[in-house]
Protein backbone atom coordinates (compact mmCIF):
# COMPACT_ATOMS: atom_id res chain seq x y z
CA UNK A 1 0.00 0.00 0.00
CA UNK A 2 1.45 3.26 -0.99
CA UNK A 3 2.17 5.89 1.19
CA UNK A 4 -0.50 8.30 0.17
CA UNK A 5 -3.27 5.71 0.69
CA UNK A 6 -2.25 4.90 3.94
CA UNK A 7 -2.61 8.35 4.95
CA UNK A 8 -5.50 9.24 3.18
CA UNK A 9 -7.51 6.47 5.04
CA UNK A 10 -5.78 7.26 8.31
CA UNK A 11 -7.15 11.03 8.26
CA UNK A 12 -10.85 9.53 6.88
CA UNK A 13 -10.26 7.43 10.35
CA UNK A 14 -9.80 10.79 12.18
CA UNK A 15 -12.59 12.42 10.40
CA UNK A 16 -14.91 8.98 11.53
CA UNK A 17 -13.80 8.99 14.88
CA UNK A 18 -14.35 12.62 15.26
CA UNK A 19 -17.82 12.47 14.37
CA UNK A 20 -18.35 9.66 16.86
CA UNK A 21 -17.13 11.95 19.31
CA UNK A 22 -19.36 14.53 18.45
CA UNK A 23 -22.25 12.50 18.36
CA UNK A 24 -21.93 10.89 21.74
CA UNK A 25 -20.91 13.72 23.19
CA UNK A 26 -24.47 14.55 25.09
CA UNK A 27 -25.01 10.78 25.97
CA UNK A 28 -21.61 9.18 27.05
CA UNK A 29 -19.27 11.66 27.88
CA UNK A 30 -16.02 9.05 28.81
CA UNK A 31 -16.48 7.36 25.20
CA UNK A 32 -16.48 10.56 23.27
CA UNK A 33 -13.45 11.66 24.82
CA UNK A 34 -11.76 7.97 24.02
CA UNK A 35 -12.57 8.47 20.70
CA UNK A 36 -11.68 12.12 20.43
CA UNK A 37 -8.31 10.78 21.72
CA UNK A 38 -7.78 7.97 18.86
CA UNK A 39 -9.02 10.91 16.66
CA UNK A 40 -6.16 13.15 17.42
CA UNK A 41 -3.68 9.73 17.91
CA UNK A 42 -5.05 8.60 14.00
CA UNK A 43 -3.97 12.58 13.06
CA UNK A 44 -0.97 12.39 14.03
CA UNK A 45 0.19 9.09 12.49
CA UNK A 46 -1.24 10.17 9.50
CA UNK A 47 0.97 13.26 9.86
CA UNK A 48 4.37 11.93 10.98
CA UNK A 49 3.04 8.88 8.20
CA UNK A 50 3.25 11.63 5.41
CA UNK A 51 5.75 13.23 6.00
CA UNK A 52 8.20 10.77 7.48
Amino acid sequence: MSTDVTVMLLLALAGFLIGGAYSTWKTSRPLSIALAVCAVLAAAGAIAWGFF
